[in-house]
């Protein structure tokens, strides 16, 4: 059974590619990657901490055939059926004009510099996860470009070097450098879980989410985007936090590090006291937010919704207070929502910050007031309502059929 999103993919396929006028001018195979909503864990992926995401069931589609040549073809439904094309090979530069095209020749590029046995491929783009709201469309592209190539080649990858493959290519051809969750979970997410990750080890729990439990996503309207000094900055204080301790990585922090009063284990009081108050907070935001995660794991687990919307709460304002990657737009629009559920659950901002998206967990039954009280309540800065999603946990990438 297709869907308008699938009939999209394959009507930006045959426009862009029917002129060649094969025998079989279809594509040979599509595959899908899910976007994620992070239930909580801010920012602790690239230090090495845990993170509770779960894929959702909005996802990027990839239409793809194998070429006997080194070309490659892209045309993308989400831009217009703007098209891009180029050879593969060491030298890959970045597009001038087309950021979207970035993320395929990105993705190209690091399969290309791993001595993969790449050939081209024509190929089609289509997706509906929401850009812009921190819901991972980027990931989303590069897992199911991925996942694209390492079938139909094949190339013989596991879902774990998938992710870690278009982790790379977003940290160094993009430019933003993000943690792992987003592109691990796209691309091992499990239908109706969570998935508590060990983002050094890449561990992967799964945690179930109770069968009347409703996962809403809150689009602010406030627009984002991570590859802008902001993100990278708070990654350069966590780098700059544990090489004041001494520790690789923020993980092998305990919170009691940053005491300064003297009693801190180790004699980490006067360090913590000689570190710089800024990057003090931002420590102090990850180790909590570790903390919090696995607590949550354990709440969601048990069914404890009014232990678990507490953690969310907690989470919230120390991304607020100690990260500062909140925005007051944001701010405004979690206190709707948590008072709309109450005690039963919780409301955060989810993903890099600065903009985007709330995620609110409650009983189901109680998620058509919720989407009353924010649609009532809340406007953007520019006077516009929120948009709202109930979205379902699904299950990582895989190939929907061939054409």
């Amino acid at each position: 059974m297709t869907t308008p999103l699938h009939d999209r993919l394959l009507a930006a396929w045959h426009a862009a590619f029917d002129a060649d006028a094969l025998p079989d001018p279809g594509p040979s195979l599509v595959v899908r990657a899910p976007g994620r909503v992070n239930l909580i864990g801010e920012h602790t992926d690239y230090n090495d901490g845990f993170v509770l995401p779960c894929a959702i069931d909005y996802q990027t589609l990839v239409a793809i055939r194998p070429r006997g040549d080194a070309r490659v073809r892209v045309v993308a439904s989400d831009f217009g059926d703007a098209q891009d094309q180029f050879e593969l090979g060491a030298a890959l530069p970045h597009h001038p004009d087309l950021a979207w095209a970035n993320y395929v020749r990105g993705v190209l590029h690091t399969l290309w510099g791993r001595g993969l046995p790449l050939r081209g491929a024509d190929i089609a783009i289509a997706g509906d996860v929401p850009q812009g709201a921190g819901l991972s469309s980027s990931a989303s592209l590069e897992v199911a470009l991925i996942e694209a190539f390492n079938r139909s080649q094949p190339l013989g990858l596991d879902p774990s070097t998938v992710a870690l493959i278009a982790q790379q290519a977003e940290n160094e051809f993009v430019g933003c450098q993000c943690g792992i969750m987003d592109q691990l979970i796209s691309a091992r997410g499990r239908a109706g879980h969570a998935l508590l990750i060990d983002c050094r080890t890449l561990d992967a729990r799964p945690v179930p989410l109770p069968a009347d439990l409703a996962v809403m996503i809150i689009h602010s309207r406030v627009a984002r985007g991570l590859v802008e000094s902001a993100y990278n900055e708070r990654r350069a204080q966590c780098t700059a936090a544990a090489a004041h301790f001494g520790v690789p990585a923020l993980r092998d922090l305990d919170e009691s590090a940053l005491a300064s009063d003297g009693d801190a284990p180790g004699g980490m009081g006067d360090r913590a006291a000689a570190l710089d108050p800024v990057v003090r907070r931002r420590a102090r935001h990850v180790l909590s937010e570790n903390r919090r995660t696995l607590e949550a794991a354990d709440a969601l687990a048990a069914g404890d919704l009014v232990r678990l919307g507490r953690l969310m709460a907690e989470s919230h304002a120390s991304m607020r207070d100690d990260f500062q990657i909140t925005v007051p737009a944001v701010d405004e629009l979690v206190a709707i929502a948590q008072a709309a559920i109450g005690p039963q659950g919780g409301a955060r901002m989810t993903g890099g910050g600065f903009g985007g998206c709330v995620v609110a967990l409650m009983p189901r039954a109680q998620a058509p007031a919720v989407q009353a009280a924010v649609l009532a309540q809340y406007r953007s800065p520019e006077g516009l309502p929120p948009l709202v999603w109930v979205c379902r946990a699904t299950d990582g990438a895989g190939a929907l059929s061939a054409a």
